[in-house]
């Protein structure tokens, strides 16, 4: 599995993360639609045109269904065309399928309009609910696995050129005191003061640096827009430098005899102090000849290589550090701690919101789609599973929140419609609906367009 992940193209990365992403949350529609007695019309992965599905009827098929095929109130579960979204079309509801053929009959017991504003409610929220669950058993799956790990160190290492640390002022051997008064215990706290923490706000940074204390003065508006921008952080503890080879797939690596538990110190000469640098250094030499120093207990070895295009030598890896306590949690321990990162995660992306709006950040540089995202999904797919599965939590947590978002066409705009109509007591007509619903569609697809184009602009 371990090997599959580490070799996935930013395509195929993608369509992976997403396919989980949308079948979770179209699948929290469909049990709280039925779980409320509503029928479901159908489960669709993907858009547009039916490729093949299955239904109690007339079993596998491929192609669109009859027209004069009635279901007898099963569901057609299906793959559509297009492998982007997906949907859930509740009988009795104007969602983005645009069905309306059921406006010219009265409400049926089973159908979304005939229930009450509760049930519809929880029938909306089941997508959001479910990527909730999703993040929370996936950040407890990675918890249980990997544990924490608190660096025992507030003394920084390499600083990288051209970096946030680079940006801020710092040195090798900067020994940090505080942060606008916070004294950070450890490396773990000291990261999360700088890039989360005092979001957008300005920074005054006491630290030690050869044996005098300074106080370093951080603009946080540029330091926020740098982050938003990409720029590398740059910003490692002091310890021992270099990687550890945590398992080595078929390919490069294994051919030259790289071995688990090895570590990887330098490429062509050139120190390596954390996963990044070593993927930025090999990224840098493409179809190229290097020289990879390997430290065992053999000793250090220097091991020539030829990268292909991708750049990559087919290990997983992980940083070597100083002191560190790697803490142990057990399932129960795990999902609490999923938990609050899940929450924390919201928190984290309300506050990049509050920056965009405040305009600390611009829109075009924070917001990517599909293509920036496949980028980053492959990235994390590169560095092992346990990354990939962190990524895919994220990324839950984001769809969640997005779709709460109160605006037409998104989950937090039907319960917008749903809290109106209760209110009033009397069903919004569905051609209103219908006209909101496609008002805002066209509002989403001129969105998407927006952001594809600025993805590919970012990659030129």
């Amino acid at each position: 599995m371990e090997s599959i992940i580490s070799i996935l193209n930013p395509a195929v990365a993608f369509f992976i993360a997403l396919g989980v992403l949308v079948f979770v949350h179209e699948l929290g529609h469909f049990v709280m639609a039925r779980a409320t007695g509503m029928r479901v019309n159908t489960f669709a992965l993907g858009m547009g045109w039916r490729l093949f599905g299955w239904n109690k009827i007339n079993g596998f098929t491929f192609g669109s269904l009859p027209n004069d095929l009635d279901l007898q109130g099963h569901c057609d579960y299906r793959l559509a065309v297009f492998p982007i979204g997906g949907y859930c079309q509740t009988a009795g509801m104007v969602d983005e399928s645009f069905d309306t053929e059921f406006i010219k009959t009265e409400p049926q017991e089973w159908e979304f309009r005939a229930k009450s504003p509760i049930k519809q409610a929880l029938a909306v929220a089941g997508g959001v609910l479910f990527n909730v669950l999703l993040a929370i058993i996936l950040f407890s799956i990675v918890i249980f696995n990997v544990g924490e790990r608190i660096h025992k160190t507030t003394t920084l290492g390499s600083i990288a050129p051209n970096s946030i640390a680079e940006f801020c002022g710092f040195k090798t051997g900067d020994k940090i005191i505080s942060i606008n008064d916070f004294v950070p215990s450890n490396w773990n706290e000291l990261r999360a003061e700088i890039t989360i923490n005092n979001m957008g706000n300005n920074l005054a940074i006491k630290l030690n640096r050869d044996g005098a204390d300074t106080i370093l003065s951080v603009n946080g508006k540029e330091l926020i827009s740098k982050i938003a921008s990409e720029v590398p952080l740059g910003l490692e503890p002091a310890g021992l430098g270099g990687v550890v080879v945590n398992s080595v797939l078929n390919g490069l690596a294994k051919d030259n005899g790289i071995k688990e538990k090895d570590t990887i110190i330098a490429v062509n000469s050139e120190k390596i102090f954390s996963t990044s640098d070593l993927v930025a250094k090999l990224q840098a030499n493409k179809n190229q000849n290097v020289v990879i120093s390997v430290k065992n207990n053999a000793g250090i070895t220097d091991k020539e290589f030829v990268l292909d295009e991708t750049g990559s030598i087919g290990v997983g890896i992980s940083p070597v550090f100083g002191e560190q306590v790697i803490i142990d949690y057990n399932i129960f321990q795990s999902i609490q701690k999923g938990t609050i990162q899940t929450f924390g995660t919201f928190g984290i992306i309300v506050s990049s919101i509050k920056q965009i709006i405040v305009g600390n950040i611009s829109f075009k540089s924070a917001i990517g789609g599909p293509v920036m995202i496949g980028k980053q999904a492959a990235t994390h797919a590169q560095q092992g599973i346990i990354s990939f599965v962190s990524f895919i939590a994220m990324l839950s947590v984001m769809l969640a929140l997005i779709n709460i978002l109160p605006f037409p066409a998104l989950d937090g705009g039907h319960l917008i419609i749903i809290i109106i109509e209760g209110i009033a007591k009397k069903e919004i007509p569905a051609k209103v609906k219908i006209v909101v619903q496609q008002i805002g569609m066209a509002c989403l697809i001129a969105l998407m367009a927006y952001v594809i184009f600025n993805d590919v602009l970012k990659l030129m």
